[in-house]
């Protein structure tokens, strides 16, 4: 059935003004691609630059050079790995050598693991990706934050709300992410810096959706698809775009006395959520749960 109402993506440029971040500088662990990398842009159309941090270089730099094309802005690209502190600590470094300041920071880190199974080794690069590393950058960042009364956002999920199949390692991570930054606003408000989290529901395009949009040989129109269908109030999945706009408000000055805080950006979904494997099917027969999901792009 076709949705009677369907929510538009809107560009926060036509919502807050192109300047209100101008001299702002944005450190964002993930950003070279996917949702951060769309956080980035637009918290950059907004008037600050940016530093991206991640493990690959080259896409880095290719994506600094996209950023900074499309927002004539200035978006330098910083190798590190979350999991390592001096690597972080370099890159703070970078940042203030080449810009003087930290004002935004976003926290993100994520890990596909095989539907197959998980070993403890999967799950502890889970932890050190997406808990540990929010931690690191957390550290290596706070005295800037302090100086500039900056704010954080912490990229999060909603998969722990509830149950998730096949989602124990991820769910652990992000449920420590969000008590970090729980944490963090109490502990760190009093020296004027914010700290909040977003979490996103299903977004079309990204990795992890797409990984789940596999045709079933009897389900053509998808499976996952088909639950989504029934489950987003809004009429549709995420966009990008969504997250970004929800970035730009929490680090605006329109969000000053909010922190501590967890924001799903979902469409309503959570509050119809199913499994996005047919339960317990997915359980009892881990093959046909495969069949469903495509490989790691």
């Amino acid at each position: 059935m076709t949705a009677k109402f369907v929510a538009e993506v809107i560009d926060s440029t036509a919502v807050f003004k192109e300047t209100i971040f101008d001299g702002k500088v944005l450190f964002c662990t993930g950003g070279g691609s996917g949702i951060c990398k769309r956080m980035t842009e637009a918290v950059m159309r907004h008037g600050a630059n940016s530093v991206i941090v991640g493990r690959n270089l080259d896409r880095l730099t290719t994506s600094a050079e996209e950023l900074s094309n499309a927002t004539g802005r200035t978006c330098i690209p910083a190798k590190a790995d979350v999991r390592e502190p001096n690597q972080l600590r370099d890159a703070v470094s970078k940042a203030i050598t080449k810009f003087g300041r930290i004002d935004f920071v976003i926290c993100a880190g994520n890990f596909l693991s095989p539907i197959s199974g998980l070993s403890e080794n999967g799950f502890k690069t889970v932890m050190q990706i997406d808990t540990m590393g929010t931690f690191n950058t957390i550290k290596a960042t706070v005295p800037h934050l302090r100086v500039t009364k900056g704010a954080y956002i912490h990229v999060s999920a909603t998969l722990h709300y509830r149950a998730t199949p096949f989602q124990a390692h991820v769910s652990a991570a992000k449920a420590a992410v969000d008590a970090l930054s729980a944490v963090l606003a109490i502990e760190e408000g009093p020296y004027g810096i914010r700290s909040n989290v977003i979490a996103p529901g299903p977004i079309g395009g990204t990795e992890g959706y797409d990984r789940l949009s596999a045709s079933d040989p009897h389900e053509p129109e998808g499976y996952v698809q088909k639950v989504y269908n029934r489950t987003m109030p809004l009429g549709r999945v995420g966009h990008v775009q969504d997250i970004a706009n929800a970035a730009v408000f929490l680090f605006s000055d329109a969000a000053n006395f909010i922190t501590g805080q967890v924001l799903p950006v979902d469409g309503g979904n959570e509050h119809l959520r199913e499994p996005f494997l047919p339960y317990p099917d997915c359980i009892l027969d881990s093959e046909k749960a495969k069949s469903l999901i495509k490989p790691r792009l």
